[in-house]
């Protein structure tokens, strides 16, 4: 599923790790975008037909061998590229410009000084700002055609720009908060020299995919893997919009659940969205699949599998269903990448990404394939979806599986359940203003205790609260001490085989959000 504008960025990555923060930075001013690996072919990219190209930052030097290099049919489209950090070192490089090792290396913050503040991507910022660089070799000589743009005290060549050929690069990080005025260089790159002016509208994709579906599917049927969160929701609500009651809702409850949600889900998405929509009690099915099983990546691609063997079973009864319907975001691909570029790294694989088989019976749609979690609650207020199931929290498809460390059996699903209970309770009673996320985790660790003057050994719960956007970046939450407290007395006085409660205070990265 493509469903992107007319107007796309490509992203070319050289293995930076914010690579997506990029994609995100471009995304928030409205211009739609993909990220795709250096070495995808150009086939493959120019298939968008791209209106400008991104090339991000990467750990490698362009100097040594096996680098990731530029596909030199990137340069010959004619179409405006900006390079960022080891992306302006590889425009340069490619251009006939110098790069040579640096003999001293800029990490973090830095002055940058602005030496032609009439040139487009400097437009309506500062002649010194603060900036954000991370980088050890250096541009020393200007490619033919381009000008000097900006410097550092350390860095003579801290930005540099063709007009002619509208070929820019910037050696620090405009994408990162740190980076003053980052977002207005970024737009000037979009607006003014790249001339985009279509801004991507939600309405806008909601059209292009019914279509798209339309045409994928035809007159065949297909089922939906729900799971009541915000990510299936949005994508059976816009398949279910494309081909209407060809569509049959698939919920399994596979015993991995929150306390009470087996039973919301389903009137939820009875009762309210009025789908097709059949329930499967696999809980005892799941259970022994992963019994022993203390692998988080091996949980998810069994709990991935298992999905995918019921789905196909219940789309058996269904005379003339061809499709599975996913609600696949786009940080669950980025982050399950990918073996298809070298210098892709796989952060973990997602349950239904990396968790498929490689033959299935089904063919998959995945209309939410290229969106953001940001932009998919945007797109469930569009389809008219009530408040609760657009704002409801992320929930991993793996569910309470990867927030148990360790093997899974329901004794320790029943202690995680209730503790999780609470946590969400205290917290949302606090204040409407709640985190991003939050939940409770259950470790494989055991500490001594005191109660009622009797020695314990018990469990030892972390909570998990943070504020985020969309998932990719995330920081911890700053709760009330006072509702720590009670989360805390609360799980300790309630669930007797726990006697410990932490919380997490590390941001996403170097974390994720969820420990497994």
């Amino acid at each position: 599923m493509k469903s992107s504008p007319s107007e796309m960025v490509a992203i070319i990555d050289f293995g930076a790790q914010y690579a997506q923060l990029i994609a995100r930075r471009i995304r928030e001013e409205r211009v739609y975008c993909e990220i795709f690996p250096f070495d995808a072919s150009f086939e493959e990219i120019s298939a968008g037909n791209p209106s400008a190209y991104v090339l991000t930052g990467g750990p490698r030097s362009v100097l040594e061998p096996g680098a990731p290099h530029l596909n030199p049919k990137i340069l010959e489209s004619g179409k405006p590229i900006l390079g960022i950090c080891y992306g302006m070192q590889e425009l340069a490089y490619a251009c006939g410009g110098g790069v040579v090792p640096g003999s001293i290396r800029e990490y973090g913050r830095a002055e940058l000084f602005v030496d032609a503040a009439q040139s487009l991507l400097f437009l309506d910022v500062p002649s010194q700002f603060n900036v954000w660089m991370s980088h050890g070799d250096t541009v020393t000589e200007l490619p033919k055609g381009f000008i000097k743009l900006a410097h550092t005290q350390s860095c003579a060549l801290a930005a540099l720009g063709n007009p002619d050929s509208q070929y820019y690069g910037v050696q620090f990080h405009a994408e990162v908060r740190h980076t003053e005025h980052g977002r207005t260089i970024l737009r000037n790159f979009l607006r003014k020299i790249a001339g985009l002016h279509h801004q991507w509208e939600m309405s806008s994709f909601v059209d292009q995919a019914v279509e798209e579906i339309r045409a994928r599917i035809g007159d065949s049927k297909a089922i939906c893997a729900l799971s009541g969160g915000v990510d299936s929701a949005v994508a059976a609500t816009l398949v279910a919009r494309a081909i209407g009651n060809r569509l049959t809702c698939i919920f399994v409850d596979h015993g991995l659940l929150r306390e009470g949600e087996a039973e919301q889900v389903v009137a939820a998405f009875r009762d309210v969205l009025h789908l097709n929509l059949v329930a499967v009690d696999a809980r005892a099915r799941f259970l022994e699949r992963l019994a022993g099983v203390d692998d988080p990546e091996e949980k998810r691609v069994r709990i991935g599998r298992e999905f995918i063997a019921i789905f196909e079973e219940q789309a058996a009864r269904i005379p003339g269903v061809e499709y599975l319907v996913q609600g696949t975001l786009y940080p669950d691909v980025i982050e399950s990448k990918t073996p298809q570029s070298k210098e892709g790294a796989k952060i973990k694989t997602h349950h239904n990404v990396g968790g498929l088989p490689d033959v299935m019976a089904l063919r998959l749609v995945e209309p939410l394939r290229l969106l953001f979690k940001d932009e998919v609650r945007r797109l469930g207020v569009e389809l008219g979806l009530p408040a609760h199931i657009v704002e409801r929290q992320p929930f991993p498809g793996p569910g309470l599986a990867v927030r148990i460390l360790g093997s899974v059996d329901d004794e320790r699903l029943r202690v995680l359940r209730r503790a999780d209970a609470i946590a969400r309770e205290e917290i949302e009673r606090e204040s409407e203003e709640r985190p991003w996320q939050y939940f409770a985790v259950l470790t494989p660790l055991r500490s001594v205790g005191v109660m009622g003057d009797f020695r314990t050994y018990g469990n030892l719960v972390a909570i998990r609260a943070v504020a985020s956007d969309d998932g990719m970046t995330a920081d911890w939450s700053r709760l009330p001490h006072d509702v720590l407290q009670r989360i805390s007395t609360r799980i300790v006085n309630e669930i007797p085989e726990v006697n410990r409660v932490v919380y997490d205070i590390t941001s996403k990265p170097p974390a994720t959000i969820e420990w497994e």
